[in-house]
């Protein structure tokens, strides 16, 4: 019996053909209620969305057949991701089909602040003549500040160079040879800031980018700059541009997204220059045509061969592969993250070696978990299936190697990231089924993954261990496990503290200015 698709929100004639022609039977059933939904899902074996139909918990329940969700696009928050993982459901989306649409959408909202376009409309369609009123500012010759570089970002950057910009971005991600090959000046934030005439903003929404241009950043901001957020609501400090926009020290803003959605009132509405659009970043008749063939051609190439494309979920492995590889691939996630968590600046490569015994196994899929762990910190939506994707795009050099043996452990993995400012390693092992930390700056250790840790590098001097103890408990962290190494007496050491409850800011101000600290972070798995 051909596999059956429930195509609940719409998609183009030629999807549907797509899902036909491939054998996959598909059923159009649009604008279904909730309790519609949960009467007849347990009759399909894949779900094809785009924002409108809710995947939660209850549908997924009665999904009893249900292998695969596609989504028509990039974003899932309609599709709860880890029920579908707990029920065993694919989750499927496609990240690059609106990304020219999207781009253009900024470059859009760019002209319009420029040159106060939607003001001069409503000014002059109501009878009045301002000439003199609407005085605009050329692109040409700007300085452009990205902030993300990535696929959208660097369509941008081809289009700002086409009208003559100088183009600078921000992106951690983003390697100098990438930053040559798609014509833009790679700086750090703070230079972005200072520089940039106008800034757009093209990253996720993630703990590290949040309020990214904050009140802060804002005030270090060249007077009249121009800021642009086609990207997610939640990255620019709403209540913090409305005053500067009102102060004349930003001089304009577009928002194509806002902090909540949809956006019936927000703090800028109403503000000086300021232009908004209901999020239609994607909003073209190409960019859902093509966004409709490529979720038709992944859902049927999952369900016809069992071939994996843009999921958010499932790593690409083998039944026979499963069993030996799963620890091992938890084990490159974690670890991935790890070093992820320590890397703040520009990014060169990132090298995954094999020993011992895992050297013999397929190691694309731990590859590709590392890489998914390395990038998940920056890049919230990464997964098994697009990290090596998303490496590529940002020009990020990885490599691999192996060898046959390992002078400890049976399996070692080595994660060694190649900043500007150096290299890291971090190594792992597999015990007992769980995996374990071996390794960090080439210094011995063993310690669980705990889901809060804390990581401090310092001289091994006498007091260190007393003075960071009496720390933790005045703040009423509850430590689970110690652990420690060192390369010699007095000389550099690291001391990873499994934790209750993760460390905050302050309590990390606290450890740093401890006499011999050389660095600390907090970390979660």
């Amino acid at each position: 019996m051909p596999p059956k698709v429930l195509i609940a929100d719409q998609l183009s004639p030629a999807a549907v053909e797509i899902f036909r022609m491939r054998g996959v039977d598909a059923d159009i059933r649009t604008s279904l209620s909730k309790d519609e939904l949960l009467k007849i899902i347990a009759d399909y074996d894949g779900l094809a969305v785009r924002s409108a139909t809710k995947a939660d918990k209850d549908v997924l329940a009665a999904a009893t057949r249900l292998r695969v969700i596609g989504r028509a696009g990039i974003g899932v928050d309609n599709v709860d991701i880890p029920a579908a993982t707990a029920a065993g459901v694919v989750v499927m989306n496609t990240p690059f089909g609106n990304s020219i649409t999207t781009a253009e959408h900024a470059i859009a909202l760019m002209f319009a602040l420029a040159r106060q376009l939607p003001a001069a409309d409503a000014s002059t369609q109501a009878g009045k003549w301002e000439k003199n009123r609407f005085m605009g500012v050329e692109l040409y010759g700007k300085t452009l500040g990205l902030i993300g570089a990535g696929n959208i970002g660097s369509i941008v950057a081809d289009r700002a160079n086409g009208l003559k910009m100088h183009v600078v971005a921000y992106d951690p991600f983003l390697s100098p040879e990438r930053a040559v090959e798609i014509g833009v000046e790679k700086v750090e934030l703070d230079e972005l800031l200072a520089r940039a005439d106008i800034i757009t903003l093209h990253t996720p929404l993630t703990d590290k980018t949040r309020n990214i241009l904050s009140a802060e950043a804002l005030a270090r901001t060249k007077k009249g700059v121009l800021i642009v957020n086609c990207a997610r609501g939640g990255l620019v400090d709403e209540v913090a541009l409305r005053a500067a926009l009102e102060s004349g020290h930003v001089g304009g803003a577009a928002f194509d997204v806002f902090t909540t959605e949809p956006a019936k009132e927000n703090p800028l509405f109403g503000a000086p220059n300021f232009v908004a659009t209901p999020h239609l970043g994607a909003s073209t008749n190409e960019a859902q045509e093509n966004v409709a063939l490529q979720v038709a051609e992944q859902m049927s190439d999952y369900l016809l061969t069992g071939a994996v494309t843009n999921a958010l979920n499932s790593p690409s492995v083998t039944a026979d592969e499963a069993p030996k590889l799963k620890p091992f691939i938890a084990l490159a996630e974690k670890l991935g993250a790890f070093a992820g968590q320590m890397v703040d600046v520009g990014l060169k490569g990132v090298d995954i070696a094999y020993e011992g015994e895992v050297a013999a196994l397929n190691t694309r899929p731990l590859s590709a978990a590392a890489l998914a762990g390395f990038l998940q910190p920056m890049l919230s939506a990464v997964n098994m299936v697009s990290a090596p994707a998303v490496a590529k795009e940002r020009g990020i050099t990885v490599s691999e190697s192996r060898q046959d043996s390992s002078p400890v452990y049976d399996s070692l993995i080595r994660i060694t990231v190649t900043t500007e400012m150096g290299r890291r390693a971090f190594a792992g092992t597999v015990i007992g089924g769980a995996p374990r930390i071996a390794e960090v700056k080439g210094m011995d250790l063993d310690a669980a993954f705990a889901p809060a840790m804390l990581y401090v590098n310092n001289l091994d001097k006498p007091g260190f261990i007393g003075a960071l103890g009496a720390l933790l408990g005045q703040a009423g962290v509850n430590i689970a496990t110690f652990n420690l190494g060192r390369v010699a007496a007095g000389e550099d050491a690291i001391a990873l503290v499994g934790v209750d409850q993760a460390p905050d800011e302050a309590l990390l101000t606290k450890i740093k200015a401890l006499p011999h600290v050389k660095e600390a972070r907090a970390l979660r798995f």
